[in-house]
């Protein structure tokens, strides 16, 4: 009789890219504390990068005196964070190009009641 343990081998798991859409609604669901509009269609957010599931994001903020300084930042890291199969998390923050309400989207600046 053979003793031989048997080995089961599991299925690998299928690799599942995490998509620019994706990251882009979990930035949509963080708001500036003191303006009613996400902080994507605020122009806070400079560059998006998604390689093999890492995310890098380089913000600003509406000025450097900001109140939300260090909670926004925190706030997209832990959604990014959260999306399924998000591995090394980046959020960078930065003060140039200074931020200016040009960098609003329509949607924002309709929001606001910028012409």
């Amino acid at each position: 009789m053979n003793n031989v343990p048997e080995i089961v081998s599991e299925k690998p798991t299928e690799f599942k890219e995490i998509t620019r859409d994706e990251v882009v609604q979990a930035i949509k669901t963080c708001y500036d504390p003191e303006i009613p509009v996400d902080i994507w269609e605020l122009g806070l957010i400079y560059e998006l990068n998604v390689v093999m599931n890492n995310i890098y994001v380089r913000m600003t903020l509406t000025s450097p005196a900001c109140p939300a300084a260090q909670s926004l930042p925190a706030d997209v890291e832990q959604k990014l964070k959260s999306i399924s199969g998000a591995k090394d998390v980046s959020v960078e923050v930065v003060w140039d190009p200074p931020y200016e309400s040009s960098m609003m989207s329509d949607e924002a600046r309709l929001e606001l009641g910028f012409s």
